[in-house]
């Protein structure tokens, strides 16, 4: 029997936030990301986005070290209302209410990090996905970021695990890949079930 999955809409995100469901919520910016993010160059200004981005922990910390063209994306208004509120010098005009599929690509981005947002799409979205990662980055653009390398079973509703040889075969057609493996930093219930990676856009 085939699983059937909902569409998670803005309502269904808002009502996880309300009710405090929302156990992927680190809290704070996690070590992989982290790591990555303290030897990008801050000269260079990198033009950043974070779709499905929650509450948005990593655009606080890149916002902190100087970065100025980081925008996060969500279908909640929570999760956007969240980091404001944190950060009340964020750009305003960088909090994007939207749908990640509707997004333009005028101007393109320089990188885009994955931190719980391919694990809460419907899996039936996930060859669409990797197509609107590059088609959002520049040519010579990155996609960075962290995949549940884990099986949760039979769960009608995100998170949703799956495995490198799966990923693979989503990525493949638009990206060389840098990194493809097991994180050696996650945060503690993570260990072993991150996958970091890190692909270039061909």
């Amino acid at each position: 029997m085939q699983t059937v999955f909902t569409d998670f809409d803005a309502a269904y995100w808002q009502a996880r936030y309300a009710t405090g469901r929302d156990g992927w919520d680190a809290h704070a910016i996690t070590p992989p990301l982290q790591a990555y993010f303290d030897q990008l160059d801050v000269a260079r200004q990198p033009r950043i986005l974070i779709p499905g981005a929650g509450r948005a922990y990593e655009a606080e910390y890149l916002h902190q070290r100087g970065f100025r063209h980081v925008f996060v994306a969500d279908i909640a208004p929570e999760a956007l209302a969240a980091l404001a509120q944190r950060v009340p010098d964020f750009p305003k005009e960088h909090l994007l209410l939207a749908d990640f599929f509707g997004l333009p690509n005028d101007p393109p981005y320089d990188l885009i990090v994955e931190q719980t947002f391919f694990c809460a799409l419907n899996p039936a979205l996930r060859p669409a996905y990797a197509r609107q990662c590059a088609h959002l980055l520049r040519p010579g653009g990155t996609l960075m970021g962290l995949l549940f390398d884990t099986d949760f079973g039979s769960v009608q509703e995100p998170p949703f695990g799956g495995s490198q040889e799966e990923y693979r075969a989503y990525f493949t057609p638009y990206f060389e890949f840098r990194h493809f493996e097991t994180a050696t930093n996650s945060l503690k219930p993570r260990q072993g079930r991150e996958l970091f990676i890190c692909l270039k856009k061909k």
